[in-house]
């Protein structure tokens, strides 16, 4: 764990015994939504680091106890819990039968879960 990450997690911990946990959760909010802004930006250069932002994201909202948005959830593989992005790793396909659904295909453990549409 690099010094940067581990000095990270200490000022969480820090503002959350200074500030209080309704600013703590606050500032948590802000920071999920900025390493998820940077993840979305370097995905094509480098996407270890594109996950590790993300997963630093997840641990914050675990840390933090915040529930995730709906369209930030839906970036994380259900089953190997990895940072997905439709179009570089994962395929999004409209099903064609009479229950119409959205097919959404992880590229890298091959689960596929459904949307109802």
């Amino acid at each position: 764990m690099s010094i940067q990450r581990k000095n990270f997690y200490f000022n969480i911990v820090i503002n959350t015994v200074i500030l209080g946990k309704q600013v703590a959760k606050l500032v948590g909010q802000e920071r999920i939504l900025i390493l998820i802004r940077n993840a979305f930006q370097k995905i094509d250069d480098d996407y270890e680091l594109a996950n590790s932002q993300a997963q630093i994201a997840k641990k914050i909202a675990k840390r933090l106890r915040l529930k995730l948005p709906y369209d930030i959830r839906q970036l994380y593989c259900k089953k190997c819990k990895q940072f997905i992005v439709p179009g570089f790793n994962c395929r999004v396909r409209i099903g064609r039968s009479k229950i119409k659904a959205l097919r959404i295909t992880c590229l890298l453990c091959n689960n596929v879960y459904r949307k109802l549409l």
